[in-house]
């Protein structure tokens, strides 16, 4: 099996798990700072193996047409698309690129997120992201 297969799988039952663990997680909060995207942090748990460091589940929703405006992100983030289709581009990963529901993809520390938006005007996207983060870490930041 390719890696990249591997990776998109491992991605996959990630996030089955973890959006199962959403559905029955009480108190999930919004996170502020982007009027046009439902973002909600819906896990956080400190890495026992990984002294200082955390891993957080953030889903994101866009209404069709939806957008974020640029930000960057505490540590390193693995995004899947939950549903829809989004577009998305990361300085230190190439241009934008849509992304369909079952896809993945990395934004390693210190990038800047140029584009989040869902690809469509019609219907609605949203993702679910992954955060190793430094413990109590802002996790995303949108630029002035």
């Amino acid at each position: 099996m390719r890696p990249s297969v591997r990776m998109e799988r491992a991605a996959g039952l990630i996030a089955v798990g973890l959006v199962a663990a959403i559905v029955t997680l009480p108190g999930a909060s919004s996170m502020a700072g982007d009027p046009a995207a439902d973002i909600k942090q819906v896990a956080s748990e400190k890495l026992p193996n990984v002294p200082g460091k955390s891993v957080s589940a953030v889903v994101v929703k866009y209404e069709p047409g939806g957008k974020s405006g640029k930000h960057h992100h505490a540590g390193s983030v693995l995004a899947y698309v939950l549903s829809g289709a989004i577009r998305s581009e990361n300085s230190a990963t190439g241009p934008a690129k849509v992304y369909q529901a079952g896809e993945s993809f990395f934004e390693p520390p210190g990038s800047q997120h140029l584009v989040s938006e869902n690809a469509s005007t019609t219907e609605p996207a949203s993702l679910l992201a992954i955060f190793i983060a430094d413990d109590g870490a802002e996790l995303t930041t949108f630029d002035k």
